[in-house]
This record gives structure tokens, sequence and C-alpha cells, in this order.
């Protein structure tokens, strides 16, 4: 593509030299900068790119987009001034892609939790109908059935382009798509054509990037403020956050509630470790997902499919048959102990205690839940004396351990969690920072009709220590111990 040719694509002023070169491709990190590359300098949180242009021009780079007064050697390279070089930079992705998320139907989810199900569901039941569709997630990327490992929630804008072209080139009509809030923030999602976009709930998480809750809830709103006329807003009414997403959006706006009246309604009846049974838009339905969680992430998934155009039938019809996304409330059983092992994702105080509650439910009299539960290290502090605190106040027996402690002292973390345990509860923590170990003492604790909760990894197979990803994967961890 025309250096100038691309620029106008992306609707930014250029008025350079070497308008007639070719673009061979587009980079925001200096290492991948090759000849004939258009290299874009971002100012980040711990590195600046502008400080890397020189860099980027010996590597055979033909212009620069900046967002701040530069200095560079080859007077050959243009630079091209912007207000903000991120939101160029997905701006300028899309356009060198071909406009890929116009040529899909592409809805973003965001939220504190349910994010990745909500997707997953959401694929699984476009597939389930026979229809090719994209998915962008946590826990892995899907082009139609090819999988492709996912290395972030929400890629950097040329990654994300790059890999929404594939998904056009692959014949998927529809894309579903988790946004983050570090996505909404950082512009990553600068340039893309949403046919809508789904909140779910909020929640405490992340504020070691945000400083501070107002800001991350606006990080999450920039999204609705920034959507089409055309497109829908869908958001869970349940949550007081809810309808603060819609107020400056100019989307068609639509609710979704387990509790209140809202245009997609669900109402459980009952809730046990076989699955839900509900009533959505009036139908009676069976489903294999557990939790009041999930209830509300089916209904959301109906509400979704729904405002795309499908009936109620097929829709309520192929949700019966989901059985989630991996590392979400997933289930592993101990036949010959009778010990129920569930691993989930849960990392923030507010989906553990979702989750703890929602076992707590269905354990009897005679049975225990015993839980294992670890923080990330290098991430938001607040929330550890919380989860700790949750997690002996809802268990029998409580394990801190180790989750991703990264470069931070593994037992720093522990007691920061035992420091948020009630004094009556004390008894009942164990703290083994070998996550392994742990769960291996989880499994020794357990007896007949017990139920163990192993959480804040779900779908990850490593383990962060002292920047180094180990092999680390919770279900093999669990399968291994019991003989599955």
């Amino acid at each position: 593509m025309n250096l100038s040719t691309l620029f106008d694509l992306a609707n930014i002023p250029f008025n350079g030299s070497n308008g007639n070169m070719t673009v061979s491709g587009i980079a925001i990190d200096s290492r991948t900068v090759k000849a004939n590359y258009v290299f874009i300098a971002i100012e980040g949180s711990t590195q600046d790119g502008h400080e890397y242009i020189d860099s980027a021009i010996k590597a055979g780079a033909i212009a620069v987009v900046v967002q701040k007064a530069a200095k560079h050697n080859e007077d050959r390279v243009d630079l091209i001034k912007v207000s903000d070089s991120a939101k160029a930079a997905g701006l300028i992705a899309s356009a060198y892609y071909g406009a890929p998320s116009e040529k899909v139907k592409l809805v973003g989810i965001t939220g504190t939790n349910g994010k990745t199900t909500t997707v997953t569901l959401l694929h699984q039941l476009f597939s389930l109908m026979g229809i090719r569709a994209g998915l962008i997630s946590t826990v892995e990327n899907i082009i139609g059935t090819e999988v492709i490992p996912s290395t972030h929630t929400t890629p950097d804008p040329v990654s994300l382009n790059e890999l929404l072209a594939k998904m056009a080139d692959g014949g998927c009509d529809y894309v579903f798509m988790e946004v983050s809030s570090h996505a909404a923030h950082q512009q990553r999602i600068s340039g893309l054509r949403f046919e809508g976009g789904v909140f779910t709930n909020m929640s405490h998480d992340h504020l070691d990037y945000h400083n501070t809750f107002d800001e991350y809830i606006a990080a999450k709103k920039s999204f609705f403020d920034g959507l089409r006329g055309e497109s829908f807003a869908l958001v869970n009414i349940d949550d007081k956050r809810g309808m603060v997403m819609l107020q400056n959006t100019k989307a068609k706006q639509y609710t979704y509630s387990i509790r209140k009246s809202a245009d997609f309604k669900g109402k459980i009846f009952e809730n046990t470790l076989e699955g839900l049974e509900m009533e959505i838009d009036q139908v009676h339905v069976h489903l294999r997902l557990i939790g009041e969680f999930n209830a509300y992430n089916v209904v959301c998934a109906y509400g979704v499919a729904s405002l795309l155009g499908f009936s109620k039938t097929e829709i309520l019809t192929g949700l019966s048959a989901l059985a989630g996304a991996r590392g979400r409330f997933e289930t592993i059983r101990d036949i010959n102990r009778g010990v129920l092992y569930i691993v989930d994702y849960a990392h923030t105080p507010d989906a553990l205690e979702k989750v703890l509650k929602t076992i707590h439910a269905m354990v009897t009299k005679q049975a225990s839940l015993i839980s294992v539960v670890g923080c990330g290290g290098n991430r938001d502090g607040a929330k550890r004396p919380v989860m700790g605190g949750l997690a002996a106040k809802w268990s029998k027996e409580a394990i801190f351990t180790d989750d991703n402690p990264r470069k931070e002292d593994p037992v720093s973390i522990t007691d920061a969690m035992q420091s948020g345990v009630a004094a009556d509860d004390r008894e009942k923590v164990l703290i083994i920072n070998d996550r392994k170990q742990a769960i291996h003492t989880a499994f020794r604790l357990a007896k007949k009709g017990d139920i163990v909760l192993v959480a804040g990894k779900g779908h990850e197979t490593y383990q962060e220590i002292n920047g180094v990803k180990h092999d680390f994967d919770d279900r093999k961890v669990i399968e291994d111990i019991i003989g599955n």
C-alpha cells in the first residue's frame, strides 16, 4: 500500500515527501521494524516509543508517527505529528489491513467478570448453529475451528486488526471479543467498527493500573461512548454501573437482568451441581452451567444473539447444550473418593465471593468446602486481604498459596491475604506457598462428598516466578493426583 494512501484511509493528514513509497508493514515496537515499515511511537506507562525513533529508522522505517516533539538523524524519513499516537495506531492498523472490522459483525464484551465465559458461549452457540465465527478471548483466539494461543485479553491494535483480517478472510461472519479496560484506555480498539457493545458487571480490579475506581469505570465507559448510532449497547442493569455505561452512548440501548424488569430477563428456579433450571424470556430451560454468575452469562449471550437477529428457539436450544469456558467453574470428579474439584479463574474479590457462595449453597451438612486460593504478584495489592478474608469465611479449610508471584516475594503476598482473615476464622487457614503442594494437601484433607475449589489461575497453563513462566496447569495437577 502507498504511504500517502495509508494515511488518507486512516484519515490522518500527510504532507510528507515519501508518499509514493510502498508500506510493507506497521509496528509499535521498534524490535519488529523492517524495511518500508511505518513506526508508531507511543508513550507507554513504563517505556516511551519516542526514545526508539532512531533505532526504528536504522531498521528501515520510512515514516514515524509521533505525538510530541521528537528528534531524529535522518532527513529522508517523514515524521507525522498526531494528537494521540495510540489512537492513530488503531486507525492506521485498520486502514493497513483493509478495515476488517467492517467485514464482520464484531461484538465487544467488557466488564470485570464474565467476559471470557460469555464470548465463549457465543462462539460455541454460533458454531453449534452452523455459523462460522471468530473468538478473541483471554483463553484463546479461534478462527472457525482453528485455535490460536492468546497472549492478552485484547491484543495490540496491529495484532488485533491482523487477527480480524484473518477472520474475515477465513469466512467468519461474526466475531465475539473481550474488551479489557486496559485496551479501552490504551486505544487498542481505536478504528474498529462494533456491531454491539456489552457490559457484564464491575467490581474491584486493576487498580494497580487505573489508580482509582472512577478511572476504571471511565475506561470501561469510553468503549460505549465510542459506539455508533447503528450499534447496540447491552448492559446488566442488576449492576449499579450498568446504566452509567449508557449515559453518553449513541448506540441503541438494551438491558438484561436476573432480578429486575429488562429487555432480556432471566429467572432461576434451581441451581445445583448438575446445572441450572431457568426461565429465559418466558421459556423454561435446563442448562449444564452452574451458579448464578453463569445465569447472568447465559442471559447476556441470549440477549446478544437475539439482537443479532436469531430466533428464541434456536438460541435457547443451543445454549442448553453448552458447557462454558475452560477454567471457568470447570469441574473434575474424583469418582473413587467421591470428591468434586472445581477450577476457576476467580482472581478478584467479587468473582471469588460469587464462586464461594455458589459452592457453599450446594455443600451438604455432612460435607465441607476446601479452598486453595492465591493472589498475583506485582498487581493490585488492596484486594489480597479481602480475598483472604472471603476464602477463610466461606471455607471449612482455606489454603493460601502462590498464584503468579511474578517478581514479588510470595510470602509477602500470602501474609497480606492472611491479614484480612477474621479472628474467628484464623484456625481454618493454612499457608503453603508451593501451589502443587497446596493442591496435594487439599486432596489429603478432602473426604467423600467434599468440594475442593482451586481458584485464581483457571485456564492458565503456566506459573510466572521471577519473570520466568514455568509449566503449571491446575487441572493437570488435580488429574495426576486423582489418577484420571
